[in-house]
């Protein structure tokens, strides 16, 4: 009997390319499953590229979650300072998770040239900021460092502003602060531009101006250790809503917590609508490619089945016989999905490092299409296709019980 199926295998191996009508089935159902998984590919890696940088962006200028006094009502500028003397700060050993808490201070303002003006909003930081985000995007010059011992004039810019002001790399400008008494002149701060970055997130680059703390301190009054607020950074986001839960109940009474998904619930609620998208393309490609291999299959069967009688009147079994066809369209979905991963991630490695697909950041808050690649995420998903695509097969393979080995062997 392992004979006999094994001629068989060899048969429709053999035989399967050189029919007339079965081959350009069998290659448009391999062609078929090699673009679908390269769509699936591309839709997974853009969607999640594009969540992860959108995600990575709003936290990069916010923190994954803001600590403020309940007053400032979640207002962008922090005009009721908070003491730096908390039981979380400067590490927040009550809470499982939290990589780094810093602190923050905001202030609105306008920078004023020769010829033109722009209100933008003055953000302080101190010794404690982690600048590994901007360090990422800086385009020109260098990062600030900013310590207690003096006050530092100088900031980081933005290039919409760089471009939209005039104001070049090494360039000193005016930022001035209105007063609680309008009546009263404003203060005025002569900041030197050290560094540029450009994050393409549109909404924050041409608003925020990264300084020193020490400067809000001085025009709020406040003391050296009153701060606006502390940005608190965890080390896994898919756990933020339970983290920022945790560190609400961690803070005072006088405090308020808010995370960015809080924050900026329009934003996340848009990209969450990738994940409907992503599943509704894999869905619909698979079903594609078990539509298109089911016709091949059934092709198969169909040119064979003076050979099914054959085998049928050799003692054969219909279990044994379906096993020969279903591991030949095994095969034939392993070359479509072989083919569509070569092709799928030269695409977006080309896209990853090449980034000639652009995007239009005032909608999607990126300049490039961004490329996330999980070897975990990729495994399921050619398995899972292999599995669908065989599970569909399967009904379609019982047409073979039907074929009677009286009616298919011919004599000449």
């Amino acid at each position: 009997m392992n004979y006999e199926l094994f001629i068989a295998k060899r048969i429709i191996a053999a035989k399967q390319y050189k029919s007339s009508i079965s081959s350009p089935i069998i290659k448009i159902a391999i062609i078929a499953i090699a673009i679908g998984i390269i769509i699936m590919m591309i839709s997974m890696a853009t969607g999640l590229g594009l969540q992860q940088k959108i995600r990575e962006k709003l936290s990069g200028f916010n923190g994954h979650i803001q600590i403020t006094n309940f007053d400032n009502n979640n207002s962008e500028i922090t005009l009721i300072p908070v003491s730096k003397k908390q039981d979380f700060y400067p590490k927040f050993t009550s809470v499982k998770g939290i990589s780094k808490v810093q602190v923050f201070a905001t202030k609105a303002g306008i920078i004023r040239t020769e010829t033109d003006f722009e209100g933008i909003v003055f953000k302080g930081v101190s010794g404690d900021y982690d600048w590994t985000f901007f360090k990422d995007y800086l385009v020109e010059g260098i990062l600030p460092s900013y310590n207690t011992a003096t006050v530092s004039n100088n900031v980081l810019i933005s290039r919409e502003i760089s471009n939209r002001l005039g104001i070049k790399l090494g360039d000193e400008f005016n930022i001035l602060f209105v007063k609680e008494d309008p009546s009263k002149a404003p203060w005025i701060r002569v900041v030197k531009a050290i560094g540029i970055y450009d994050s393409g997130f549109q909404d924050f680059d041409e608003n925020f101006v990264m300084a020193d703390i020490q400067h809000i301190q001085k025009m709020n009054r406040w003391k050296n250790d009153e701060v606006g607020g502390f940005e608190v950074f965890i080390t896994n986001f898919n756990e933020i809503k339970n983290k920022s839960q945790e560190v609400y109940q961690q803070t005072g009474s006088t405090l308020n917590s808010q995370s960015i998904i809080e924050k900026y619930p329009a934003i996340f609620e848009w990209i969450n609508l990738f994940d409907t998208n992503i599943y509704l393309i894999i869905a619909i490609m698979i079903l594609v490619a078990g539509i298109n291999m089911i016709t091949a299959l059934l092709v198969l069967i169909l040119e064979r089945t003076q050979m099914v009688g054959i085998l049928k009147a050799l003692g054969s079994t219909n279990v044994s016989i379906r096993k020969v066809f279903l591991y030949n369209a095994g095969y034939l979905i392993l070359r479509g999905l072989f083919w569509g991963n070569l092709l799928g991630l030269l695409l977006l490695f080309a896209q990853k490092y090449g980034k000639f697909i652009s995007l239009n950041p005032e909608t999607y808050y990126v300049n490039t299409v961004p490329i996330y690649l999980n070897i975990n995420y990729l495994i399921v998903l050619n398995l899972g296709t292999l599995l669908l695509c065989f599970l569909m097969l399967i009904i379609p393979s019982i047409i073979i019980s039907k074929i009677s080995p009286v009616k298919t062997i011919k004599f000449e």
